[in-house]
């Protein structure tokens, strides 16, 4: 349902508040640049630090920004099920595909406890789930067997994979049906999870070479290997320095170099170093971004 190139996108600031022009004009970037879904909210989007209102707000505007020309995921994640199913059943309500949804975090529940909990969203809302397991963020593993286990959910369609080991990935693979989207989460294993029987990649890198990841998730999925791997292999200096500091201040701090939004973040994320920022540029530059 869900699968090729779909962009976790920033959320842009000005003074304070979120930039909806800038959001729309990221929106329409994209859309030319041919991906097949975006997906606001989500931790790329600064989504802990938006307020409820501004959180649907921003599903509202990408929703009528894309205007059914691409799929729209809406991050609606939460460590309370609660409010996780009200962002959900609000992002359903906005015209949203479907939501995306990060195992709890700080809570640590058991593996039951996650699945419980997205078996409580999926029933509240009847509304396609993506899960998003990234141990580094939430201090919970979603396991192979327990991934099985929320394939069985109607509405769980797939997942977006951080978790950083492949021999999971793949052991994962093996034990959901094929019709289970899987998702990289990270770009530097988009190709590498390709390989091993994935259907694509949430991007964070598209925000600022979108055309090059359709091209490299198009390529493989189009049989052109080679073709696929040259544009990975270029790719990876971005990757590199887009991930040098916390995910999305490198990011953020390149679309101002392009001046597509203003490098504003919100507490507790601080700008880019110094030295970050300069080997951001040299980068940039050789890659022909600037």
């Amino acid at each position: 349902m869900f699968e090729g190139l779909l962009t976790a996108l920033v959320t842009p600031f000005r003074d304070g508040q979120v930039d909806e022009r800038a959001l729309e004009e990221l929106v329409e970037i994209q859309i030319a640049a041919g991906v097949d879904g975006l997906v606001p909210c989500g931790s790329t989007g600064e989504s802990a630090t938006l307020s409820h209102a501004e959180h649907a707000r921003v599903v509202e505007v990408v929703v009528a920004a894309a205007r059914g020309r691409v799929r729209v995921v809406a991050g609606t994640g939460s460590n309370s099920t609660r409010e996780a199913t009200i962002f959900t059943q609000q992002a359903k309500d906005a015209g949203a595909d479907g939501a995306l949804l990060i195992s709890p975090y700080y809570n640590k529940p058991s593996q039951q406890g996650i699945v419980e909990h997205y078996a409580a969203i999926a029933a509240e809302t009847a509304f396609p789930l993506l899960v998003y397991n990234i141990p580094g963020r939430t201090a919970s593993n979603i396991l192979p067997a327990t991934m099985a286990r929320l394939a069985e959910i109607d509405q769980v369609v797939g997942v977006k994979e951080s978790c950083g080991d492949l021999d999971q990935i793949a052991e994962l693979i093996s034990m959901v049906p094929e019709d289970f989207t899987v998702l990289s989460g990270d770009d530097w294993a988009s190709l590498p999870l390709l390989a091993i029987g994935g259907h694509g990649v949430i991007s964070t890198s598209s925000n600022i070479i979108p055309a090059d990841m359709v091209e490299l998730v198009r390529s493989w999925r189009a049989g052109d290997p080679a073709r696929a791997k040259d544009v990975y292999y270029q790719a990876r200096s971005i990757f590199n320095v887009l991930f040098s500091e916390t995910n999305p201040i490198p990011l953020k701090t390149a679309l101002a170099l392009r001046g597509l939004i203003t490098d504003e973040l919100r507490l507790p994320l601080t700008p880019m170093s110094q030295a970050g920022k300069e080997r951001l540029q040299v980068a940039m530059k050789e890659y022909g971004l600037l």
